[in-house]
Protein backbone atom coordinates (compact mmCIF):
# COMPACT_ATOMS: atom_id res chain seq x y z
CA UNK A 1 0.00 0.00 0.00
CA UNK A 2 1.65 3.66 -0.77
CA UNK A 3 1.62 5.40 2.14
CA UNK A 4 3.23 8.58 0.19
CA UNK A 5 1.28 12.02 0.63
CA UNK A 6 1.74 14.34 -2.34
CA UNK A 7 1.72 18.03 -0.41
CA UNK A 8 2.02 19.89 -3.75
CA UNK A 9 -1.43 19.89 -4.78
CA UNK A 10 -4.85 20.46 -3.57
CA UNK A 11 -5.41 21.77 0.25
CA UNK A 12 -2.76 22.83 2.67
CA UNK A 13 -3.92 23.27 6.32
CA UNK A 14 -5.89 19.95 6.59
CA UNK A 15 -2.90 17.95 4.99
CA UNK A 16 -0.54 19.93 7.01
CA UNK A 17 -2.52 19.09 10.30
CA UNK A 18 -2.77 15.10 9.31
CA UNK A 19 0.65 14.86 8.59
CA UNK A 20 1.78 16.75 11.89
CA UNK A 21 -0.48 15.22 14.04
CA UNK A 22 1.29 11.94 14.14
CA UNK A 23 4.94 13.76 14.38
CA UNK A 24 3.04 15.08 17.55
CA UNK A 25 2.70 12.10 18.46
CA UNK A 26 5.69 10.44 18.00
CA UNK A 27 7.68 13.38 19.51
CA UNK A 28 5.12 13.16 22.77
CA UNK A 29 6.08 9.38 22.83
CA UNK A 30 9.75 10.34 22.27
CA UNK A 31 9.60 12.87 25.16
CA UNK A 32 7.75 10.11 27.11
CA UNK A 33 10.20 7.77 26.48
CA UNK A 34 13.37 10.35 28.39
CA UNK A 35 10.47 11.40 31.27
CA UNK A 36 9.63 8.02 31.99
CA UNK A 37 13.59 7.21 32.90
CA UNK A 38 13.21 10.75 35.11
CA UNK A 39 9.60 9.71 36.28
CA UNK A 40 10.18 6.28 37.95
CA UNK A 41 13.25 6.89 38.82
CA UNK A 42 12.10 9.50 41.46
CA UNK A 43 9.00 7.76 42.06
CA UNK A 44 11.15 4.40 43.02
CA UNK A 45 14.49 5.26 44.59
CA UNK A 46 13.20 6.44 48.28
CA UNK A 47 15.97 8.38 49.89
CA UNK A 48 18.24 7.74 46.50
CA UNK A 49 15.54 9.67 44.80
CA UNK A 50 17.59 13.17 44.42
CA UNK A 51 20.81 10.97 43.48
CA UNK A 52 19.35 9.10 40.97
CA UNK A 53 16.79 12.17 39.63
CA UNK A 54 20.10 14.36 39.39
CA UNK A 55 22.25 11.58 37.55
CA UNK A 56 19.21 10.96 34.82
CA UNK A 57 18.68 14.67 34.53
CA UNK A 58 22.55 14.77 33.43
CA UNK A 59 22.53 11.88 31.61
CA UNK A 60 19.84 12.22 29.68
CA UNK A 61 20.87 15.83 28.65
CA UNK A 62 23.83 14.22 27.23
CA UNK A 63 22.33 12.15 25.46
CA UNK A 64 19.59 14.17 24.56
CA UNK A 65 22.36 16.32 22.99
CA UNK A 66 23.68 13.39 20.79
CA UNK A 67 20.46 12.96 19.98
CA UNK A 68 19.81 15.86 18.27
CA UNK A 69 22.76 16.57 15.97
CA UNK A 70 21.62 12.70 14.76
CA UNK A 71 18.29 14.40 13.85
CA UNK A 72 19.98 17.49 12.53
CA UNK A 73 21.82 15.33 10.41
CA UNK A 74 19.11 12.84 9.02
CA UNK A 75 16.72 16.10 8.48
CA UNK A 76 18.88 16.61 5.39
CA UNK A 77 18.06 13.33 4.13
CA UNK A 78 14.50 13.96 4.63
CA UNK A 79 14.57 17.40 2.62
CA UNK A 80 16.43 16.17 0.31
CA UNK A 81 14.29 12.96 -0.50
CA UNK A 82 11.43 15.53 -0.56
CA UNK A 83 12.94 17.49 -2.71
CA UNK A 84 13.04 14.53 -5.59
CA UNK A 85 9.33 13.39 -4.71
CA UNK A 86 8.43 16.83 -5.51
CA UNK A 87 10.51 17.35 -8.20
CA UNK A 88 8.87 14.28 -9.47
CA UNK A 89 11.90 11.72 -9.53
CA UNK A 90 10.96 9.26 -7.19
CA UNK A 91 13.56 6.47 -8.77
CA UNK A 92 16.46 8.64 -7.47
CA UNK A 93 14.62 7.94 -3.68
CA UNK A 94 15.92 4.49 -3.33
CA UNK A 95 19.75 5.68 -3.77
CA UNK A 96 19.32 8.46 -1.82
CA UNK A 97 17.74 5.93 1.31
CA UNK A 98 21.07 3.52 0.45
CA UNK A 99 23.58 6.02 0.38
CA UNK A 100 22.39 7.21 3.49
CA UNK A 101 21.75 3.97 5.72
CA UNK A 102 25.75 3.40 4.73
CA UNK A 103 26.73 6.91 5.68
CA UNK A 104 24.68 6.82 9.32
CA UNK A 105 26.22 3.56 9.97
CA UNK A 106 29.70 4.98 10.02
CA UNK A 107 28.85 7.71 12.15
CA UNK A 108 27.23 5.52 14.63
CA UNK A 109 30.15 3.36 14.80
CA UNK A 110 32.48 6.93 15.16
CA UNK A 111 30.04 7.65 17.97
CA UNK A 112 29.41 4.82 19.87
CA UNK A 113 33.30 4.32 20.28
CA UNK A 114 33.61 8.29 21.20
CA UNK A 115 31.16 8.42 23.24
CA UNK A 116 31.73 5.16 25.78
CA UNK A 117 35.61 6.56 25.83
CA UNK A 118 34.70 9.86 27.08
CA UNK A 119 31.46 9.38 29.43
CA UNK A 120 33.41 9.71 32.14
CA UNK A 121 34.92 13.16 31.10
CA UNK A 122 31.59 14.27 29.77
CA UNK A 123 30.13 13.41 33.38
CA UNK A 124 33.31 15.85 34.91
CA UNK A 125 32.27 18.58 32.23
CA UNK A 126 29.00 19.01 33.25
CA UNK A 127 30.15 19.60 37.17
CA UNK A 128 27.23 16.71 37.88
CA UNK A 129 27.24 17.01 41.80
CA UNK A 130 30.23 14.75 43.38
CA UNK A 131 26.98 12.55 45.12
CA UNK A 132 25.69 11.81 41.98
CA UNK A 133 29.13 11.89 39.69
CA UNK A 134 29.11 8.01 39.38
CA UNK A 135 25.53 7.49 38.66
CA UNK A 136 25.58 9.83 36.02
CA UNK A 137 28.54 8.15 34.23
CA UNK A 138 27.20 4.96 34.48
CA UNK A 139 24.20 6.19 33.02
CA UNK A 140 26.15 8.03 30.02
CA UNK A 141 28.37 5.03 29.10
CA UNK A 142 25.73 2.48 29.18
CA UNK A 143 23.21 4.57 27.03
CA UNK A 144 26.32 5.62 24.65
CA UNK A 145 26.77 1.83 23.83
CA UNK A 146 23.38 1.93 22.65
CA UNK A 147 23.93 4.98 19.71
CA UNK A 148 23.64 2.14 16.83
CA UNK A 149 19.75 1.84 17.82
CA UNK A 150 19.24 5.65 18.59
CA UNK A 151 20.53 6.32 14.88
CA UNK A 152 18.84 3.65 13.59
CA UNK A 153 15.34 4.85 14.36
CA UNK A 154 15.64 8.09 14.53
CA UNK A 155 16.97 7.27 10.23
CA UNK A 156 13.84 5.20 10.28
CA UNK A 157 11.68 8.44 10.96
CA UNK A 158 13.55 10.90 8.21
CA UNK A 159 13.37 8.53 5.65
CA UNK A 160 9.60 8.18 6.13
CA UNK A 161 8.91 12.17 7.05
CA UNK A 162 10.58 13.06 3.80
CA UNK A 163 8.33 10.42 1.31
CA UNK A 164 5.28 11.66 3.16
CA UNK A 165 4.48 9.34 5.56
CA UNK A 166 4.86 10.24 9.15
CA UNK A 167 3.21 6.95 10.40
CA UNK A 168 5.76 4.76 10.46
CA UNK A 169 7.98 6.98 12.79
CA UNK A 170 5.27 7.25 15.28
CA UNK A 171 4.91 3.37 15.55
CA UNK A 172 8.46 2.83 15.96
CA UNK A 173 9.01 5.35 19.11
CA UNK A 174 5.91 3.91 20.06
CA UNK A 175 7.08 0.43 20.29
CA UNK A 176 10.05 2.33 22.07
CA UNK A 177 8.57 3.98 24.68
CA UNK A 178 6.17 0.84 25.78
CA UNK A 179 9.18 -1.43 25.88
CA UNK A 180 10.95 1.36 28.14
CA UNK A 181 8.32 2.01 30.04
CA UNK A 182 8.39 -1.89 30.64
CA UNK A 183 11.92 -1.87 31.62
CA UNK A 184 11.77 0.63 33.87
CA UNK A 185 9.21 -1.05 36.55
CA UNK A 186 11.47 -4.32 35.82
CA UNK A 187 14.32 -2.84 36.53
CA UNK A 188 14.01 0.26 38.40
CA UNK A 189 10.50 0.05 40.81
CA UNK A 190 11.00 -3.99 41.50
CA UNK A 191 15.11 -4.78 41.44
CA UNK A 192 15.77 -1.07 42.62
CA UNK A 193 18.66 -0.34 40.08
CA UNK A 194 18.01 3.06 40.29
CA UNK A 195 19.61 4.83 37.47
CA UNK A 196 21.86 2.48 35.96
CA UNK A 197 18.45 0.57 35.81
CA UNK A 198 16.95 3.16 33.65
CA UNK A 199 19.91 3.21 31.37
CA UNK A 200 19.68 -0.59 30.65
CA UNK A 201 16.08 -0.20 29.50
CA UNK A 202 16.83 2.59 27.42
CA UNK A 203 18.87 0.38 25.07
CA UNK A 204 16.98 -2.57 25.50
CA UNK A 205 14.57 -0.88 24.28
CA UNK A 206 15.90 1.24 21.68
CA UNK A 207 17.27 -2.35 19.98
CA UNK A 208 13.62 -4.05 19.93
CA UNK A 209 11.92 -1.16 18.63
CA UNK A 210 14.62 -0.96 15.83
CA UNK A 211 13.91 -4.80 15.11
CA UNK A 212 10.72 -4.57 14.83
CA UNK A 213 10.26 -1.83 13.06
CA UNK A 214 12.26 -3.22 10.60
CA UNK A 215 9.50 -6.00 10.45
CA UNK A 216 6.89 -3.94 10.13
CA UNK A 217 8.65 -1.79 7.52
CA UNK A 218 9.43 -4.80 5.21
CA UNK A 219 5.47 -5.71 4.60
CA UNK A 220 5.13 -2.13 3.43
CA UNK A 221 5.16 -1.41 -0.27
CA UNK A 222 7.02 1.82 -1.01
CA UNK A 223 6.65 4.44 -3.90
CA UNK A 224 9.26 3.81 -5.37
CA UNK A 225 12.28 0.70 -6.00
CA UNK A 226 14.39 -0.18 -3.38
CA UNK A 227 17.03 -3.22 -2.55
CA UNK A 228 20.28 -4.42 -1.11
CA UNK A 229 21.97 -3.60 -4.58
CA UNK A 230 20.91 0.13 -3.25
CA UNK A 231 22.74 -0.14 0.40
CA UNK A 232 26.15 1.60 -1.08
CA UNK A 233 27.56 5.25 -1.12
CA UNK A 234 27.31 7.36 -3.88
CA UNK A 235 29.47 10.81 -3.08
CA UNK A 236 26.81 12.96 -5.02
CA UNK A 237 23.95 11.76 -2.56
CA UNK A 238 25.74 11.71 0.22
CA UNK A 239 27.47 15.19 -0.25
CA UNK A 240 23.83 16.40 -0.49
CA UNK A 241 22.66 15.32 2.43
CA UNK A 242 25.46 16.72 4.33
CA UNK A 243 25.72 19.78 3.07
CA UNK A 244 21.43 19.92 3.77
CA UNK A 245 22.27 17.93 7.35
CA UNK A 246 25.20 19.75 8.59
CA UNK A 247 24.17 22.91 9.03
CA UNK A 248 21.16 21.54 10.66
CA UNK A 249 23.26 19.33 13.19
CA UNK A 250 26.16 22.02 14.37
CA UNK A 251 22.90 24.45 14.99
CA UNK A 252 21.63 22.23 17.31
CA UNK A 253 24.89 20.41 18.64
CA UNK A 254 25.90 24.34 19.59
CA UNK A 255 22.16 25.42 20.62
CA UNK A 256 22.23 21.83 23.17
CA UNK A 257 25.45 22.57 24.62
CA UNK A 258 23.97 26.00 25.71
CA UNK A 259 21.67 24.52 27.53
CA UNK A 260 24.16 22.15 28.58
CA UNK A 261 26.60 25.00 29.75
CA UNK A 262 23.22 26.43 31.82
CA UNK A 263 22.66 22.66 33.32
CA UNK A 264 26.16 23.07 34.65
CA UNK A 265 25.82 26.13 35.87
CA UNK A 266 22.79 25.44 38.22
CA UNK A 267 24.19 21.79 38.75
CA UNK A 268 27.13 24.18 40.87
CA UNK A 269 23.81 25.84 43.04
CA UNK A 270 23.09 22.28 44.61
CA UNK A 271 21.98 18.72 44.35
CA UNK A 272 18.36 20.10 44.54
CA UNK A 273 18.98 22.63 42.19
CA UNK A 274 20.51 20.00 39.39
CA UNK A 275 17.30 18.22 40.54
CA UNK A 276 15.09 20.72 39.84
CA UNK A 277 16.66 21.75 36.45
CA UNK A 278 16.35 18.41 35.31
CA UNK A 279 12.29 18.29 35.98
CA UNK A 280 12.17 21.37 34.83
CA UNK A 281 13.88 20.11 31.37
CA UNK A 282 11.65 16.82 31.32
CA UNK A 283 8.42 18.96 31.58
CA UNK A 284 9.70 21.72 28.60
CA UNK A 285 10.48 18.36 26.81
CA UNK A 286 6.35 18.32 26.63
CA UNK A 287 6.05 21.92 26.54
CA UNK A 288 7.99 22.50 23.21
CA UNK A 289 5.96 19.43 21.04
CA UNK A 290 3.78 21.60 19.34
CA UNK A 291 6.26 24.22 17.84
CA UNK A 292 8.13 20.95 17.22
CA UNK A 293 6.36 18.75 15.78
CA UNK A 294 4.98 22.55 13.21
CA UNK A 295 8.83 22.50 12.54
CA UNK A 296 9.33 18.70 11.27
CA UNK A 297 5.82 18.96 9.20
CA UNK A 298 6.89 22.32 7.69
CA UNK A 299 10.42 20.83 6.56
CA UNK A 300 8.90 17.88 4.63
CA UNK A 301 5.84 19.69 3.19
CA UNK A 302 8.08 22.93 2.08
CA UNK A 303 10.51 20.86 0.50
CA UNK A 304 8.01 19.22 -1.40
CA UNK A 305 6.96 22.42 -2.44
CA UNK A 306 9.86 24.08 -2.97
CA UNK A 307 11.14 20.82 -5.28
CA UNK A 308 7.70 21.60 -7.35
CA UNK A 309 8.74 25.24 -7.78
CA UNK A 310 5.33 26.22 -5.90
CA UNK A 311 7.32 28.74 -3.65
CA UNK A 312 4.11 30.87 -2.58
CA UNK A 313 2.11 27.42 -1.45
CA UNK A 314 5.14 26.90 0.97
CA UNK A 315 4.45 30.47 1.93
CA UNK A 316 1.11 29.64 3.05
CA UNK A 317 2.02 26.62 4.70
CA UNK A 318 4.25 28.49 6.89
CA UNK A 319 1.42 31.36 8.15
CA UNK A 320 -1.24 28.36 8.89
CA UNK A 321 1.78 26.63 11.17
CA UNK A 322 2.67 29.64 12.95
CA UNK A 323 -1.27 29.94 13.61
CA UNK A 324 -2.09 26.78 14.71
CA UNK A 325 1.36 26.46 17.20
CA UNK A 326 0.83 30.13 18.20
CA UNK A 327 -2.82 28.90 19.64
CA UNK A 328 -1.23 26.10 21.54
CA UNK A 329 1.31 27.44 22.87
CA UNK A 330 -0.84 30.10 25.01
CA UNK A 331 -2.73 28.01 26.73
CA UNK A 332 0.48 25.59 27.72
CA UNK A 333 2.84 29.05 28.62
CA UNK A 334 -0.02 29.82 30.83
CA UNK A 335 0.10 26.54 32.45
CA UNK A 336 3.83 26.45 32.83
CA UNK A 337 3.77 30.31 34.43
CA UNK A 338 0.99 29.92 36.96
CA UNK A 339 1.24 25.85 37.34
CA UNK A 340 4.74 24.73 37.48
CA UNK A 341 4.69 23.27 40.56
CA UNK A 342 1.92 20.80 39.61
CA UNK A 343 3.89 20.01 36.13
CA UNK A 344 6.86 19.17 38.02
CA UNK A 345 5.23 17.85 40.39
CA UNK A 346 4.54 14.74 37.75
CA UNK A 347 7.94 13.64 38.18
CA UNK A 348 8.79 13.88 41.63
CA UNK A 349 7.14 13.87 45.29
CA UNK A 350 10.13 16.02 46.69
CA UNK A 351 8.94 19.91 47.45
CA UNK A 352 12.43 21.05 47.45
CA UNK A 353 12.94 19.51 44.17
CA UNK A 354 9.74 20.59 42.89
CA UNK A 355 10.20 24.97 44.21
CA UNK A 356 13.25 25.39 42.05
CA UNK A 357 11.27 23.54 38.93
CA UNK A 358 8.49 25.71 38.91
CA UNK A 359 10.69 28.65 39.10
CA UNK A 360 12.45 27.86 36.11
CA UNK A 361 9.31 27.35 34.30
CA UNK A 362 8.48 30.43 34.54
CA UNK A 363 10.82 31.71 32.09
CA UNK A 364 10.30 28.86 29.76
CA UNK A 365 6.47 29.82 29.83
CA UNK A 366 7.31 33.15 27.64
CA UNK A 367 9.44 31.07 25.17
CA UNK A 368 6.24 28.90 24.58
CA UNK A 369 4.65 31.49 22.69
CA UNK A 370 8.13 32.80 20.81
CA UNK A 371 8.83 29.42 19.73
CA UNK A 372 5.89 29.29 17.89
CA UNK A 373 7.21 31.84 15.01
CA UNK A 374 10.55 30.59 15.90
CA UNK A 375 10.28 26.91 15.25
CA UNK A 376 7.88 27.02 12.30
CA UNK A 377 10.09 29.55 10.42
CA UNK A 378 13.52 27.37 10.80
CA UNK A 379 11.18 24.49 9.56
CA UNK A 380 9.76 26.72 6.69
CA UNK A 381 13.85 27.64 6.05
CA UNK A 382 14.99 24.23 6.37
CA UNK A 383 12.51 22.49 3.93
CA UNK A 384 13.34 25.50 1.56
CA UNK A 385 17.06 24.38 1.95
CA UNK A 386 18.54 27.45 3.81
CA UNK A 387 20.37 25.28 6.15
CA UNK A 388 23.07 27.41 6.49
CA UNK A 389 21.08 30.04 7.67
CA UNK A 390 19.48 28.07 10.41
CA UNK A 391 22.45 27.24 11.65
CA UNK A 392 23.64 30.98 11.68
CA UNK A 393 21.13 31.99 13.59
CA UNK A 394 21.00 29.27 15.91
CA UNK A 395 24.55 30.14 17.06
CA UNK A 396 23.86 33.54 17.64
CA UNK A 397 21.23 32.94 19.58
CA UNK A 398 22.32 29.80 21.70
CA UNK A 399 26.01 30.77 21.89
CA UNK A 400 26.16 34.88 21.75
CA UNK A 401 22.82 35.15 24.06
CA UNK A 402 21.87 32.36 25.66
CA UNK A 403 25.19 31.66 27.30
CA UNK A 404 26.28 35.17 28.08
CA UNK A 405 22.40 36.30 29.70
CA UNK A 406 22.11 33.01 31.59
CA UNK A 407 26.13 33.52 33.07
CA UNK A 408 25.34 37.28 33.84
CA UNK A 409 21.94 36.30 35.43
CA UNK A 410 23.82 33.46 37.46
CA UNK A 411 26.04 36.67 39.03
CA UNK A 412 23.00 38.54 40.36
CA UNK A 413 22.67 38.06 44.19
CA UNK A 414 19.98 36.32 45.09
CA UNK A 415 20.68 33.69 42.54
CA UNK A 416 17.01 32.83 40.86
CA UNK A 417 16.75 30.21 38.31
CA UNK A 418 14.01 32.36 37.13
CA UNK A 419 16.39 34.76 35.75
CA UNK A 420 18.62 32.08 34.58
CA UNK A 421 15.58 30.48 32.81
CA UNK A 422 14.96 34.22 30.84
CA UNK A 423 17.98 33.57 28.88
CA UNK A 424 16.12 30.81 26.53
CA UNK A 425 13.20 33.61 25.40
CA UNK A 426 15.28 36.74 25.08
CA UNK A 427 17.61 34.60 22.63
CA UNK A 428 14.14 32.98 20.62
CA UNK A 429 13.16 36.40 20.80
CA UNK A 430 16.46 37.60 18.78
CA UNK A 431 16.38 34.51 16.62
CA UNK A 432 12.78 35.30 15.35
CA UNK A 433 13.55 39.35 14.59
CA UNK A 434 16.45 37.79 12.21
CA UNK A 435 14.81 34.89 10.69
CA UNK A 436 11.96 37.84 9.74
CA UNK A 437 14.93 39.46 8.27
CA UNK A 438 15.92 36.60 6.19
CA UNK A 439 12.22 35.98 5.30
CA UNK A 440 11.21 39.42 3.74
CA UNK A 441 14.95 39.43 1.80
CA UNK A 442 14.63 36.33 0.61
CA UNK A 443 11.04 36.62 -0.69
CA UNK A 444 11.92 39.78 -2.39
CA UNK A 445 15.00 38.65 -4.03
CA UNK A 446 12.80 36.08 -5.19
CA UNK A 447 10.35 38.58 -6.59
CA UNK A 448 12.77 40.87 -8.15
CA UNK A 449 14.31 37.53 -10.05
CA UNK A 450 10.96 36.53 -11.38
CA UNK A 451 10.22 40.36 -12.51
CA UNK A 452 13.51 39.78 -14.02
CA UNK A 453 12.66 36.76 -15.69
CA UNK A 454 9.15 38.23 -16.98
CA UNK A 455 10.62 41.07 -18.51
Amino acid sequence: MNKMQNFTEGKIFSPLIRFAIPVLLALFLQAMYGAVDLLIVGQFSGDSADIFVSAVSTGSQIMMTLTVVITGLAMGLTVYVGEKIGAGRREEAGEIIGSGITLFAVISLIITVLMVLFSTALTELMHAPAEAFDATAWYVTICSAGTLFIVAYNLVGSIFRGIGDSKIPLITVAIACVLNIAGDLLLVAVFRMGSTGAALATVFAQAASVLLSLLIIRKRTLPFAFSRKHLRPKGLHIKAMLRLGTPIALQDLLVSISFLVILAIVNDLGLNESAGIGVAEKVCAFIMLIPSAFMQAMSAFVAQNVGALKHDRARKALWYGIASSLVVGVVVGYFSFFHGDILAGIFTRDAVIIAPAAEYLKAYAIDCVLTAFLFCFMGYFNGCGNTTFVMIQGIIGGIFVRLPVSWAMRKIEPVELFRIGLATPISSAVQIVLCVGFFVIAHLLRQRKREGLTL
